[in-house]
């Protein structure tokens, strides 16, 4: 008999994501090494409860601090758990799960259990967006646009996102930003700029494909203005890890950046839009944070069924917001020439 068990916290959001989390808590009892764990299930009540939750857990020396939400409860409770010796499991149940997939955590909760099992813990880094913490990506343009509109869309999943950002996309104006590392400054005109700690948003788009979470440097990705014939080669690179090879992507890292844009406006971090002021300050902590890990990462091949059938869609409404922007255009031209033949 151990005597000494290790005490697991799980923080359950149960708004987020798509999941039901009392399917993933009645696994609890059968699933969990009772020789090695003891733990209790605590329940979020607002927005950044889970910050307070998992803040006095860190302080009460808690062995294992487990997010079962998504990437804005992991964002929550990462953020508490900063510069401590508390670890946080990821039970992922989210739209996204950006830092669970990059982790090779698996989507199927018993497997997710498993490996808190094993309580193998790594260090990882993570990043600060004008002081705001981050652990997979933060972003200016047209991606924190896409998420200012996500949050208030009230239906979640990947097709929702796809969604908003076809609808948006067509119409977006790209911006003129000056960067600022410890290589010098430059300047670009940008669609977005993306800036990534670990190597994708969530939902295997991967958009700064070479990031680490342990080389403490920030991968930055800049997609520079682009046509509507670019936007199938673009799409298809970001699900297939290799974006940086495409033409209008530009990419560099560095430990530090300072963006500097011509106004106030919205930025994303882990996906949760914020805004912020013409500059931000962006840079990235070295082995800031424990993380619960599987012994042996590995892609995660559950619900490849479902991966394919939500890309395709994806590709249907692309064509479908396309072939809509086509028509309202030539409808516009139409009326043109009809105006002045009158």
């Amino acid at each position: 008999m151990n005597e000494y068990k290790k005490k697991i916290i799980f923080i359950v959001n149960p708004v987020s994501g798509t999941q039901s989390k009392e399917l993933i808590l009645s696994l609890l009892d059968d699933r969990i090494d009772k020789e090695k764990y003891s733990w209790n299930v605590v329940y979020t009540e607002r927005a950044g409860h889970a910050i307070e939750i998992a803040s006095q857990a860190a302080a009460d020396k808690t062995d294992i601090v487990v997010a079962i939400g998504g990437d804005g409860t992991i964002n929550e409770i990462a953020r508490s758990l900063v510069h401590t010796d508390t670890a946080l499991g990821i039970i992922p149940c989210g739209s996204g799960n950006g830092l669970a997939r990059h982790l090779h955590i698996p989507m199927e909760p018993k497997k997710a259990l498993d490996i808190l099992n094993k309580g193998i813990i790594d260090v990882i880094d993570y990043g600060k967006i004008n002081g705001t913490a981050f652990f997979c990506t933060c972003g200016v343009g047209f991606d924190a646009f896409v998420s200012l509109k996500f949050a208030n869309a009230g239906k979640r999943g990947l097709l929702t996102y796809l969604e908003k950002t076809l609808l948006e996309s067509l119409k977006y104006e790209p911006e003129t930003y000056e960067l600022e590392t410890e290589d010098g400054t430059s300047k670009y005109k940008a669609f977005l700029i993306a800036c990534g700690n670990a190597s994708q948003y969530g939902n295997n788009a991967y958009i700064t494909p070479q990031a680490t979470l342990t080389d403490g440097l920030l991968d930055v990705t800049i997609l520079e203005p682009f046509t509507v014939l670019d936007v199938p080669s673009l799409s298809f690179q970001l699900f297939n890890k290799n974006i940086d090879q495409n033409s209008r992507i530009k990419t560099f890292r560095c430990k530090k950046l300072t963006i500097h844009r011509t106004k106030p406006g919205v930025v994303h971090f882990d996906g949760d839009p914020l805004h912020e002021k013409e500059m931000l300050n962006i840079e990235i902590i070295k082995k800031g944070l424990h993380v619960v890990i599987p012994q042996h990462p590995g892609k995660d091949n559950s619900n490849v069924l479902q991966k394919a059938q939500e890309y395709v869609n994806g590709i249907r409404l692309m064509n479908e917001a396309i072939v809509q922007d086509i028509t309202h255009r030539n409808k516009k031209i139409l009326e043109k020439l009809t105006k002045k033949g009158n």
